[in-house]
């Protein structure tokens, strides 16, 4: 078996094992050093991820018919499956299904990657690029500590134990709800996509804010600053990240800019501080930095240097 062959194999052994078994933070170690051991390996996970998905979509629409077998057996067949498969399929940084069954365990996404991670307790959340996270099911409480970056939590309902994600000093609480927590260089971002979501300093829980669904805020070290009232579709907007998307609709050149950069290793720069306001509308893949640029170039005018393969420069106006 060659080099390629063994680890189209050992992805959907990985993708295999994660459906069948809870995951640990010891399973989380060992497929780390696997990924770090071959850059390569990461984008063959996701493919295979996704190839196991669309697998589960077939046998539910009747397309592929689930084999009468036991269980491993049936495993063993969707693995031959899915090493065949992961070749061939078309992966843009998403991992479409990877069932970590976490209770303590702490997650780290690279740039460009984006990961849906079940949860123990039936919640599900979904980590963007570069981002870091930890997490602990416990007996009394569920809680999240965002070190840096993005998540967004769709909440399992249990009362009987709160749903807390950290950041910082700022903390918010939910139960049965979904909403997002981001990391700012000013402070911490809460959206809310569903339900009802309470945010507060972790000094100061007497001055909580509950957002409703379309409802965000900019949780500060000495303050809650509420910035946006009820708009679930411009929330959903600057969630696009969860289906692969980044949808611009009217922000600056500069924004837009700051936005690929974040998923891109190839970085955009706005050359020409004169265009930076200048407002772009328009859906794009966030892995299509190139994309971007020339709709950009097309609309506007400008003059675009990519000499340089790490850097995307838009000069200005011709």
């Amino acid at each position: 078996m060659n080099h390629r062959s063994q680890n189209d194999e050992m992805a959907a052994q990985w993708v295999a094992r994660m459906d069948a078994e809870t995951w640990s933070a010891r399973d989380e170690a060992e497929l780390q050093a696997w990924l770090s051991a071959d850059p390569s390996r990461s984008g063959l996970m996701l493919a295979t991820q996704a190839a196991w998905l669309s697998l589960d979509r077939a046998e539910a629409d009747g397309v592929v018919a689930a084999e009468a077998v036991p269980a491993q057996r049936g495993l063993w067949h969707r693995r031959k499956l899915l090493a065949g498969m992961a070749a061939s399929a078309a992966g843009i940084g998403i991992a479409g299904r990877g069932l970590w069954l976490a209770s303590n365990v702490a997650y780290a996404t690279k740039v460009g990657e984006i990961r849906r991670v079940p949860l123990a307790d039936g919640s599900v959340m979904m980590i963007n690029s570069a981002s870091a996270l930890k997490v602990q099911i416990g007996k009394h409480a569920r809680e999240v500590e965002l070190a840096e970056g993005e998540a967004w939590f769709e909440v399992a309902k249990d009362a009987s134990r709160p749903f807390i994600v950290g950041a910082g000093r700022a903390k918010a609480q939910a139960v049965g709800t979904a909403f997002s927590v981001r990391v700012l260089e000013n402070g911490t971002e809460v959206q809310v996509t569903e339900g009802i979501v309470e945010a507060w300093c972790d000094d100061d829980q007497a001055a909580k804010l509950r957002l409703a669904a379309g409802e965000r805020a900019l949780i500060t070290p000495s303050a809650v600053v509420r910035y946006a009232t009820a708009d679930l579709a411009n929330v959903d907007r600057t969630l696009a990240w969860r289906n692969g998307m980044i949808d611009l609709n009217g922000r600056t050149l500069a924004e837009a800019a700051d936005e690929f950069n974040r998923y891109n290793a190839r970085q955009i720069v706005i050359a020409d501080p004169n265009i930076a306001a200048e407002q772009f509308d328009g859906v794009f893949r966030i892995d299509d930095p190139d994309g971007f640029v020339n709709a950009v170039k097309s609309s506007l005018d400008v003059t675009i240097s990519s000499e340089d393969p790490s850097v995307i420069r838009i000069l200005g106006k011709t």
